[in-house]
């Protein structure tokens, strides 16, 4: 069975030791006392994040929480941005398309955007809301992964908006670096 909740654990856990070492790893997942009756799922997000943020400094945070992108779906979206890719030779071509706009994708001034009108993230599905986008920076390792795969580039993402925020949307500005189109 799908478990989301053990998938999320296990990556957070390998992010935050990756940047510092497996006690404060499994101090950040679990707590500083395990516990016999684990939190709800909407419990642990939020005292995982609280005490991600009060372990590191914002830039550690969002790297480590980039890092923790579950990667679910992945290959069907990927398929998508290339085929859009393919029949582009530029952000407005590639955001034109009907496919491209129900998936979320349109150019504004000439840069890329990715906007969903509900929260993709199943963790946060029973979470009415955020103090901090901490967890929402997961969305963008994710989306950074994607479109580098997509285009052979370096790509930036970074979260303008979330829902789980109080937004009306989750909003993502994507900037490509030296994509190639075809």
């Amino acid at each position: 069975m799908f478990d989301i909740r053990k998938i999320q654990e296990n990556v957070l856990y390998n992010a935050v030791k990756a940047e510092s070492d497996a006690d404060t790893a499994r101090e950040v997942v679990y707590g500083h006392e395990e516990s016999d009756q684990p939190e709800k799922n909407p419990d642990w997000v939020k005292s995982a994040m609280h005490r991600l943020e009060s372990k590191f400094d914002t830039e550690a945070i969002r790297k480590i929480r980039m890092n923790c992108q579950c990667g679910y779906g992945m290959e069907e979206k990927l398929a998508l941005v290339k085929e859009l890719r393919a029949n582009a030779a530029t952000i407005e071509e590639f955001t034109n398309s009907e496919k491209a706009k129900a998936a979320g994708l349109f150019c504004k001034d000439g840069e890329l955007f990715l906007q969903f009108g509900f929260c993709p993230c199943p963790m946060l599905a029973e979470v009415d809301k955020l103090e901090t986008d901490t967890w929402c920076q997961c969305t963008t390792g994710y989306s950074k992964v994607l479109f580098e795969k997509a285009f052979t580039c370096n790509v930036d993402v970074e979260l303008l908006k979330s829902i789980k925020m109080g937004d009306p949307v989750c909003l993502m500005k994507i900037t490509l670096h030296n994509p190639v189109w075809q």
